[in-house]
């Protein structure tokens, strides 16, 4: 028989028991080797499904940004995107008020709902962008845009209190090529050159359907060979071997269709009996959801139905966190090499030299101002010590002043006796002759 205990395992031998031991390592190898399964139902298996009643409760944000030139369909595809009137009614200002236009940011945003989840859609505008004749320096409004919203979310996310906050950083930009079968303009390329570590890049070739099929292909070979060439690094969906066979399929059919030749369209025609959405042609209909006519579906699955995540994701991960380890870094003396530094100490480092550095400052402006009080003392005694020796010599001369007129007093005294005493003695004597 074997007695088994926390420590070891006794066993019998001969009528007396032994006490034997399995190395601690070994039993503890062993269990960490074995995948602990639960005896029956627990429920943390239903963790995935508070996740996500709590996040339908709570609502999602997604910040779409959209650029290019005038003319090119922007309202008309986000319109078309999310089956909702974005914009208002526009009024285009004429050619003559657009040669010295400027850009402008202008967010717009709505709350919409499909099947009891709420999304707070937020689409960023630039008009005026590229319809100036001298476009200098024209992304820079863009770039001060995004640039505010980390800025906003960084000091959120940096106050003691912190309480729920909207996210309005830029997720996406959708950036709109002109469909001109030759290539990125200059503009385009410095643009997407500015804007590439801000933001998720998107490039979207708008109104393809200027363009016969074989264009569209070569048109897309020619913009990614600029791209290329560039380095500018755009938004690619990412391809994981975890992935199932239909998500592998999917990622793979958007990574081939970049960038997007898409036409947007929010007329309702009826072909067949069915009511599509397209755009009515003297030759035809192109229908807008049709992937033999335009990209606009795969453009929308990857926006709304199978990356909008992943793009929010990217926007905190890489671009806010590059955002915000820039900021630090000016902000608290962070140098290269400084990633695994906690920021709290790094910010206990810099406050306590601050106030060494203020200490100091004070110390010396008080040994400053103790030299000065002393040389300021030592004036004024010499001062005093001046205006004492003009104080004696004036009250000297008083004295000898005062002196001397007293003499000059009793001279006149005794002058005036004399005067006075001496007609007396003349009248005696002649009366004592007259006798």
């Amino acid at each position: 028989p074997i007695l088994t205990c926390c420590t070891g395992n006794w066993l019998e031998r001969g009528g007396a028991w032994t006490r034997f031991f399995t190395p601690v390592a070994e039993i503890a190898f062993a269990m960490s080797d074995k995948k602990k399964s639960p005896q029956g139902y627990v429920g943390f298996a239903n963790l995935p499904n508070q996740v996500h009643r709590k996040a339908t409760k709570k609502g999602f944000e997604f910040t779409v940004m959209v650029v290019g030139e005038s003319g090119l369909g922007k309202s008309t595809l986000i319109n078309s995107l999310f089956l909702t009137d974005m914009y208002e009614t526009r009024d285009y200002p004429p050619a003559q008020e657009r040669i010295q236009k400027t850009v402008r940011v202008e967010a717009t945003t709505n709350e919409i709902e499909e099947k009891g989840v709420r999304l707070r859609l937020t689409i960023v505008d630039t008009p005026g962008f590229g319809d100036a004749v001298d476009n200098t320096d024209s992304w820079a409004p863009i770039l001060n845009f995004i640039d505010d919203k980390y800025e906003e979310f960084l000091n959120a996310e940096s106050r003691v209190n912190r309480k729920k906050h909207s996210d309005d950083r830029v997720h996406v930009c959708l950036y709109f090529i002109s469909a001109t079968c030759h290539g990125l303009k200059p503009l385009d390329i410095e643009f997407m050159r500015q804007l590439q570590h801000k933001v998720n890049l998107i490039p979207v070739i708008a109104k393809s359907d200027t363009l016969t099929p074989e264009e569209v292909k070569e048109f897309k070979l020619r913009v990614l060979d600029d791209i290329d060439e560039a380095g500018i690094r755009i938004y690619h969906s990412q391809i994981d071997s975890e992935d199932d066979e239909e998500t592998v399929e999917e990622n793979t059919a958007l990574e081939g269709a970049m960038p997007f030749a898409v036409c947007g369209s929010t007329d309702i025609i009826e072909v067949g009996g069915k009511q599509i959405r397209g755009r009515q042609y003297p030759w035809g209909i192109v229908e807008v959801e049709n992937e033999t006519h335009s990209d606009f579906s795969l453009l929308r699955s990857m926006l709304i139905r199978t990356h909008m995540q992943d793009l929010k994701d990217s926007t905190h991960d890489i671009h806010y966190e590059n955002f915000r380890a820039a900021r630090l870094s000016s902000m608290g003396g962070f140098e290269e090499g400084d990633d695994d530094v906690n920021p709290m100490t790094k910010f206990e480092e810099e406050k306590k030299n601050h106030v060494d550095k203020m200490e100091r400052m004070e110390e010396e402006m008080r040994q400053v101002f103790q030299m000065k009080v002393k040389e300021k003392e030592k004036k004024l005694k010499e001062s005093e010590q001046d205006l004492m020796r003009r104080h004696e010599e004036m009250a000297r001369q008083l004295a000898e002043q005062k002196r001397e007129l007293e003499t000059k007093q009793r001279e006149l005294e005794e002058a005036r006796l004399a005067a006075a005493s001496a007609p007396d003695k003349k009248g005696r004597k002649s009366q004592s002759r007259k006798f």
